[in-house]
């Protein structure tokens, strides 16, 4: 696999310790990396408005004038695809990690054996998300990338993918749920929600990074949540 890594952290030590430690990932699993670093979250930002062609980012919390949350923050405006590693000396910010759908958080010093493992399942997502659905919609074929399905929810004979467009199709829930893969949680009979794009959950609703929200029956406030915990 080849991706492109981006280590943003205001301690020299730091990006160059863990961009050696990625270096050797990369030759352990037989990956191609390139590795960009950054000292600031406004560096980085002024060079992705030029290539934003980032699959990792593993990003520092505490910076300067942004902290890396803020940033995480800008990039998921535009970009749901880039697998975001936070890396931090507290864990006072991992609720936080709900509203930009972040992989991990890894607390400092980091470990090689931690960072090893938070990466392969960085991999495996973005292997994931080459994943595309190809459905027939109102007369024409219309392709879906998976990873870009925020829910979809049912109406009669016919599923509603809401996406980067919505696409209605008709199907069953199941039929669709079977194209699917782990990412997905089936809410009773009328929706599958993409954990992943889930920013809060409470007794009645799952409210979705967008701002979407699917109503969560009752009694299964427990199960999505620990679908959520046991994602990899």
């Amino acid at each position: 696999m080849n991706c492109r890594i981006a280590i943003c952290d205001d301690s020299d030590a730091d990006r160059k310790f863990i961009s050696e430690m990625v270096h050797r990932w990369a030759a352990d699993a037989g990956h191609t990396v390139q590795t960009s670093a950054f000292a600031s979250a406004e560096n980085f930002l002024f060079h992705y408005a030029e290539k934003k062609d980032y699959d990792i980012l593993l990003l520092d919390i505490e910076m300067g004038a942004m902290d890396g949350v803020t940033m995480a923050k800008k990039l998921r405006q535009e970009n749901d695809a880039v697998q975001i590693i936070f890396i931090t000396g507290y864990s006072d910010y991992i609720s936080e990690g709900y509203e930009v759908a972040a992989l991990h958080y890894l607390m400092k010093p980091v470990k090689e054996e931690k960072l090893f493992s938070v990466l392969d399942r960085a991999a495996e997502k973005l292997l994931k998300n080459e994943k595309v659905l190809y459905l027939e919609s109102c007369g024409e074929m219309v392709r879906v990338p998976v990873y870009q399905i925020r829910y979809a929810d049912v109406f009669g004979n016919y599923v509603t993918l809401h996406a980067c467009e919505e696409v209605t199709v008709k199907m069953t829930l199941s039929e669709l749920e079977k194209e699917l893969d782990d990412r997905f949680f089936r809410v009773g009979r009328s929706a599958l929600v993409n954990l992943t794009q889930i920013s809060r959950v409470t007794k009645t609703e799952i409210r979705l990074i967008c701002g979407a929200s699917v109503h969560l029956p009752r009694g299964a406030y427990e199960s999505v949540n620990r679908a959520i915990i046991n994602l990899k």
